[in-house]
Formats: C-alpha cells, sequence, structure tokens
C-alpha cells in the first residue's frame, strides 16, 4: 500500500523538530555533554531542510533546492562531529562545510547541471559519508562501551546506505520496490531511523547520569563532609602530587599545620552544633586567603592544614597571620554566643619541595607544639633550633619516663 507522502513528509518535520528540541533541553541539563548540543542541532536542521523540501521541492526530487540540500548536508556533518565531540576528538568545524562547498563547486559544472541522475549520487553520496563516517566514529570510540553504541552503529550505516538506494544505484538491485512506493518507504524507514537513533542516545545519556552519579560518590570520599573542603586522604594525595611536580620545577613552599584553641572547650560550653558552625566558619575563611595552586585539607579534628606555593617566608608569615587573624575576627561571636575562638599556627618554610609533605607536616607539628607552649592564638615558625630543642626535650622526657619504669 502506498502511503500518503505530504503526511509522511509532516511527521518526518515534527520527528526531527521534536528530537532536536528534546536533545537541546537535555544538553541545558547538564551542558558538559557538549555531543548532545551538537546532535539535538543536527535535528533541527534536519527538520528545517525537510520543510524546504516539503514546501518547494518534491520527494522524489531531492536535489531541486540548493539552499535545502545545504542545510541537510551540513545537519549531517553536525551529526558526525558530536559523534568526534562525545568521544572526546577534536570537532574539526571546518569540515562541516566540505559538504555543502562540495555541492556548490559540482552543480556549477554544466554537465552536472543537466544531469539529475549524477546530482542525485553526488546528494545522496555525500550524506551517506558522513552518516558512515559518524558511524566510524563510534565504532572506533575510545569512550567506555556502552550497549547502545552498537545499535547507533547499524542504524547509521543504514541509513547513508538508505540514502545511495534513492540514486541510480537502486536501479541495480530489482527487488527494490519502484515508483512512488519507494518514497513512502524510504521516509518511514528514515522516520523509525530517527526514533531508534534518539533511543540509543537516551541509553546514552543514562549510562553518561551514572557515570557523572559514580565521580560524585568517588569525589565524595575526598572531601570533608561538614566542611566541604579536602579530607586527610586527599590532602596528603594532592600534596604527593605537588611533590612531584615540584621535583621537576622547584619552588618555594610554606606548611602551615593549624589548630583551634580549645575547641573542646568550646563544644562542652556551647554545644557541638556551635562547635561545627566554628569549624565551617574557619574553612570559609580560610578558602577566601588562599588560592590554587595553594592546598588545604582537614586532617581531623580541629586540625587543618595549609600549603602555600611558591611563596617567601615573609610573605607565608603574612599569609598565615591573616589567616589567623580573619577567623578570630569572624568567630569572636557565633550564633548569638561569645565564642572568641582563636587559633594556633606552626609553619615550616622549604625554598623546595625536597621532602615529602608528612615530613614538612612533622616539623610544623614542632612549630605549633610551641606556639601552644607560649600561650596559643599565635603563629610560630620551625626553625632548625626549635626542631632540635623540641626533639631533645621528647628524648629527655622519654628518657624520665624509661628511668621511672626501671624503678618501679
Amino acid at each position: 500500500m502506498d502511503l500518503d507522502v505530504n503526511t509522511l513528509f509532516l511527521v518526518a518535520i515534527y520527528v526531527e523538530a521534536l528530537l532536536g528540541l528534546l536533545l537541546l533541553f537535555a544538553w541545558a541539563q547538564n551542558t558538559q555533554i557538549r555531543a548532545v548540543a551538537w546532535w539535538g542541532s543536527a535535528h533541527l536542521m534536519r527538520s528545517g531542510s525537510i520543510a524546504l523540501f516539503g514546501m518547494y521541492g518534491s520527494v522524489s526530487d531531492l536535489v531541486s533546492i540548493d539552499l535545502a540540500n545545504a542545510i541537510l548536508f551540513l545537519s549531517f556533518g553536525v551529526t558526525w562531529t558530536g559523534a568526534r565531540v562525545f568521544d572526546q576528538r577534536d570537532p574539526l568545524p571546518a569540515y562541516l562545510l566540505v559538504g555543502p562547498l562540495v555541492w556548490f563547486f559540482v552543480t556549477h559544472v554544466p554537465a552536472l547541471t543537466v544531469d539529475l541522475n549524477a546530482r542525485v549520487l553526488l546528494s545522496c553520496g555525500i550524506i551517506a559519508t558522513y552518516t558512515w563516517l559518524t558511524a566510524y566514529e563510534f565504532w572506533r570510540g575510545r569512550s567506555e562501551p556502552l550497549v547502545s553504541r552498537w545499535p547507533a552503529i547499524f542504524l547509521l550505516f543504514a541509513h547513508g546506505s538508505l540514502f545511495l538506494l534513492r540514486t541510480p544505484l537502486g536501479s541495480m538491485l530489482p527487488w527494490l520496490p519502484a515508483g512512488p512506493l519507494v518514497n513512502s518507504v524510504w521516509l518511514v524507514v528514515m522516520t523509525f531511523e530517527a526514533l531508534l537513533f534518539t533511543i540509543s542516545i537516551a541509553f546514552i545519556l543514562l549510562a553518561m547520569a551514572k557515570e557523572r552519579a559514580e565521580f560524585r560518590l568517588r569525589a565524595a570520599a575526598n572531601v570533608d563532609s561538614l566542611t566541604g573542603i579536602a579530607n586527610r586522604r586527599a590532602f596528603l594525595q594532592d600534596g604527593a602530587d605537588l611533590t612531584r611536580r615540584h621535583a621537576a620545577n622547584p619552588c618555594p613552599v610554606a606548611v602551615l599545620l593549624i589548630d583551634l584553641d580549645h575547641f573542646k572547650s568550646i563544644n562542652d560550653r556551647f554545644g557541638h552544633a556551635v562547635g561545627d558552625h566554628v569549624l565551617q566558619i574557619f574553612a570559609q575563611t580560610t578558602q577566601e586567603n588562599i588560592t590554587p595552586p595553594d592546598l588545604f585539607g582537614r586532617l581531623g579534628g580541629e586540625e587543618f592544614a595549609v600549603v602555600l606555593c611558591d611563596v617567601g617566608q615573609e610573605r607565608a608569615a603574612a599569609r598565615a597571620e591573616l589567616i589567623r587573624t580573619a577567623f578570630a575576627e569572624a568567630a569572636d561571636e557565633v550564633d548569638g554566643y561569645p565564642v572568641a575562638a582563636t587559633l594556633s599556627i606552626g609553619m615550616v618554610f622549604c625554598r623546595s619541595m625536597a621532602l615529602d609533605l608528612p615530613d614538612l607536616l612533622i616539623q610544623a607539628d614542632e612549630a605549633l607544639y610551641d606556639a601552644k607552649e607560649r600561650g596559643r592564638n599565635r603563629l610560630e615558625i620551625a626553625s632548625r633550633d626549635l626542631i632540635q630543642r623540641r626533639r631533645d626535650a621528647l628524648a629527655e622526657r622519654m628518657a624520665a619516663v624509661a628511668a621511672a619504669r626501671s624503678a618501679a
């Protein structure tokens, strides 16, 4: 039974337009998936091209309107580009114009302007080339294997083949229906191809949504849930990466070990909710005073660490004091309570990050301990004398403990 061609034209126009709008809507929900924007634009362009054919051309003569052809060629080029973008390849925007330009120059050859068969073959050949290139991009894709990839490859390959069957090449196949029925079959197949390809894209979007959810879970494992900054594991990992980078390009760094003074007393006196708010205030004020590639993380409890990159000792000390005073001002009163929270900071300066971050944190801890012994709410900078003095004191305490155990 021969189907009404004009009706199928309208169906194709509405289907392509709806798919384009849906894909652009999906892209607006997550603009990181740029390939979906390319594919949505391609469907809208095809809808406009089919509309032009329906208004000024005919189904049996797909090459009667140069503008419609140019838009149609460009739309399939955009689909191919979307496949490259989806697989994290360069988009090659200049290649989008290859189809329309080839059509423009070749159709101005006098021999082709009067040879309808040659023009039909050229037009459908350009579209088939773009669709097969798109299928090839999916086939060689470096992205993670997706269930929807192979249906998309099959549909795109079939799409290009169907266009070639619209040319004189189709007459070589005796079983191919002839006459107007070919037009109806072709449009029906194209409509189902668009629907199935969109279902394939839906599977891709679902798979990518799952991947994003897994990424968020992995990211959450590296973030302190209360303050939103790096936790101990992430901070030490970032520090290890920084050490490797500095091995090739050394520059001075300062490591700060920061402790909130009398934090247990704050929790006991004002409640844990106020204590949590104090930690959040500290994280916020400190983040406002550091810039990438500086590192900032919570090591546990009320202990935090900062790595200041590419700074001299005087500037590092000034920034540490800025962190201390900014927090003292912000945490003087919290939730209506006179908390008056303060910080003790131990700092170690290194002209090049030759030591691993854990070693530098040990030295900064020596300075932090000294800051607490000197009355808290202050900055102390680690020096060789300080570290040696702290180690001597520790050795004396250990000897005294050993002597007491021996006496007992």
